[in-house]
């Protein structure tokens, strides 16, 4: 039993053995081959001269299509809803009849209000002979002071009691009034929550939703940084002016201009965002609320810009960088990005053009690395057209920093 369990182990002590030999042997050859983790020798690299050029681009912000005038119609006293008379998503004009409950009740209290006032109305008209009375005997001292002053109390008190009538019979009217709901605006009304027959409570069933349809509005959020560029926008804006478009797709452009409505009176303490609202024409009711856009903010600035294909650029620990060529050395530097612009990058610090940056081959470089070009191209030229494209959503939120 000994010996069988001593082969055993001689048998796993060999098998360990060559395992770490194979293993030592191929690390041996990829060192060999590759010299370690990086290159051995030149590397082959393409380059690309840095220059400034005009870029016309888009910065895009996710945005949401909002009616300027929406309200939940609620009623404002309960009981069954008697009459619909409009159909889910037609549109409606103002003071236009939708619903109507049963006003049974609020009649009767209404009549019951109006027969009180009028019995107080005699009870002040009896009032006022009396007092009238008591005065033409007091002159002729017939009668006690007391029984006068009893007289116009007694006046007096009725005339409070037609007041008090009066504000009953205008309440029980205002209830009979909200027995039949209107249309608050011109819109367009949604499905109806309720049907006939169904029961309602004041002030908690909601009915229906009524909303404005042209214009229509866009809500997005821009950074503090933003604050000030889109005060200026607002201030300087132009009849037909195409700075700001909606997209719902890359290709699916909404085919009319906005413009400033607002901006939001303070900065969201929360998120540091002040929100901007667009207003929108809805010619063919092409937009609806609630809809999820991409708001596109034309580029207005002329001045040249630095671009660079974004495929030269690394990231390390949150930190962007790109290779400059030094003769046959590629040494670090660091870059701020800007806006994407199809498949380049604004560099808005850290290039001042002029430069060579590697733009193929960057994955084999470190600090420092001996690099072969086979010439290079120019990119992009200052001669070169400018560059035309839309930037993407991520450089706003998400984008590279």
């Amino acid at each position: 039993m000994t010996s069988t369990l001593i082969k055993f182990i001689q048998a796993i002590v060999v098998i360990l053995a060559l395992a770490l030999a194979l293993s030592l042997t191929a690390c041996k050859g990829k060192q060999e081959e590759g010299g370690g983790g990086w290159a051995q020798g030149p590397v082959a690299v393409g380059t690309a001269r840095v220059e400034q050029t005009n870029a016309n681009y888009h910065i895009t912000y996710p945005g949401t299509v909002v009616a300027l005038n929406q309200i939940q119609l609620m009623p404002q006293v309960s009981g069954y809803i008697t009459g619909i008379y409009f159909k889910d998503g037609d549109r409606v004009s103002k003071g236009q009849k939708l619903y109507t409950i049963d006003a049974q009740l609020y009649a009767a209290n209404y009549d019951q209000a109006v027969a009180n006032l009028r019995l107080q109305e005699t009870n002040l008209l009896k009032a006022q002979k009396d007092a009238d009375r008591y005065h033409e005997l007091e002159k002729n001292d017939a009668i006690a002071k007391q029984q006068v002053d009893y007289a116009e109390a007694a006046l007096e008190g009725a005339k409070k009691q037609v007041e008090a009538a009066k504000a009953a019979v205008q309440s029980q009217q205002t209830s009979v009034k909200y027995t039949t709901i209107t249309a608050p605006f011109d819109g367009t009304i949604g499905i109806s929550q309720v049907k006939v027959g169904g029961a309602v409570t004041a002030g908690m069933t909601l009915l229906n939703t009524v909303s404005t349809d042209n214009p229509m509005a866009v809500d997005f959020a821009v950074d503090q940084g933003d604050i000030y560029r889109f005060t200026k926008l607002q201030q300087e804006a132009k009849a037909n002016d195409s700075t700001f478009t909606i997209a719902f797709s890359e290709t699916d452009v909404y085919p009319y201009p906005g413009k400033i409505s607002f901006l939001e009176r303070a900065v969201d303490a929360q998120t540091g965002t002040l929100k901007v609202r667009l207003e929108f024409p809805n010619k063919g009711n092409l937009l609806r609320a609630g809809m999820s856009c991409n708001v596109r903010v034309a580029n207005n600035n002329s001045a040249p810009v630095i671009l660079i294909p974004t495929i030269a650029i690394t990231e390390q620990l949150g930190e962007y960088f790109v290779y400059i060529a030094n003769g046959n050395k590629a040494t670090q530097q660091k870059v701020t990005l800007g806006t994407v612009v199809g498949n380049k990058t604004i560099i808005t610090a850290g290039l001042k053009g002029g430069e060579t940056i590697v733009t193929d081959g960057v994955q084999k470089l470190h600090e420092g690395s001996e690099i072969t070009t086979g010439g290079g191209e120019a990119a992009p030229a200052a001669n070169a057209e400018p560059a035309k494209a839309e930037a993407k959503e991520e450089t706003k939120g998400e984008a590279k920093k």
